[in-house]
């Protein structure tokens, strides 16, 4: 499951340590600075072994965004 997946990351890389949800915002909710979520896409990467652009990154604004995106590169 790709939330899981997520979720993983964000406790393993980001010290993350509340619930993950598809309604948080990286930014607002999180805290994401632009390394952390430098951080966050390359790890995300490298877990589901797809590759994030510019573009897609633009559209990011939630958890349900990154899930959505992943699940589109995971499909293609």
């Amino acid at each position: 499951m790709i939330l899981a997946g997520i979720a993983e990351v964000a406790r393993a890389h980001l010290g993350w340590d509340g619930v993950v949800t598809p309604d948080l915002r990286l930014i607002e909710d999180l805290r994401l600075d632009s390394i952390r979520l430098l951080t966050l896409a390359a790890e995300v990467e490298n877990r589901f072994r797809v590759l994030l652009d510019e573009g897609d990154e633009a559209g990011i604004e939630t958890v349900g965004d990154l899930v959505a995106v992943v699940r589109g590169k995971l499909d293609a």
